[in-house]
C-alpha cells in the first residue's frame, strides 16, 4: 500500500476564520466548499529540509508551495490587494520553473510555483 496524495494541509492559526477566508479570496483555495479543494492534476513535490536551512524562515516549520497556471496575473492581483510579492530570477529555471513568495496575514511562508510549460 502507498500514499495516493496529499489530503489535507492542517496548521494552526489565531484566526482560522479569517485566514481561510484570505486563502479563498487572493488563491481561490477552497472557493466552492470551505473544507475541501478539488485541486488541478499535476505534480507535488514532498521534501523535508534541514533543520538549518535558509529556503524558508528559521522561525517557521513549514511553507506551503501552490502550483500555479499563469504567475504573473496572480502577482499583478496579489500586489494590487497590497499583498508584498518577492521573486528573485535566481529561484527559476527552464528545469524547475517560476517562484514567487508571499506571506499570508499571519506571517507564514506562501511559494507560489509555476512549473515548465504550465
Amino acid at each position: 500500500m502507498t500514499a495516493v496524495g496529499i489530503g489535507g494541509v492542517f496548521f494552526r492559526a489565531r484566526d482560522p476564520k479569517a485566514l481561510q477566508a484570505w486563502y479563498r479570496q487572493h488563491l481561490g483555495i477552497a472557493r466552492d466548499n470551505p473544507f475541501q479543494w478539488m485541486q488541478a492534476a499535476g505534480p507535488t513535490v514532498f521534501m523535508p529540509f534541514a533543520r538549518d536551512t535558509d529556503y524558508f524562515p528559521a522561525d517557521r516549520q513549514w511553507m506551503i508551495n501552490f502550483r500555479v497556471a499563469a504567475l504573473d496575473p496572480l502577482l499583478e492581483a496579489l500586489r494590487a490587494a497590497g499583498i508584498a510579492v518577492t521573486t528573485n530570477p535566481d529561484w527559476d529555471s527552464p528545469e524547475t520553473g517560476r517562484f514567487a513568495r508571499i506571506h499570508d496575514p499571519e506571517g507564514n511562508p506562501v511559494e507560489l510555483w509555476e512549473p515548465p510549460g504550465a
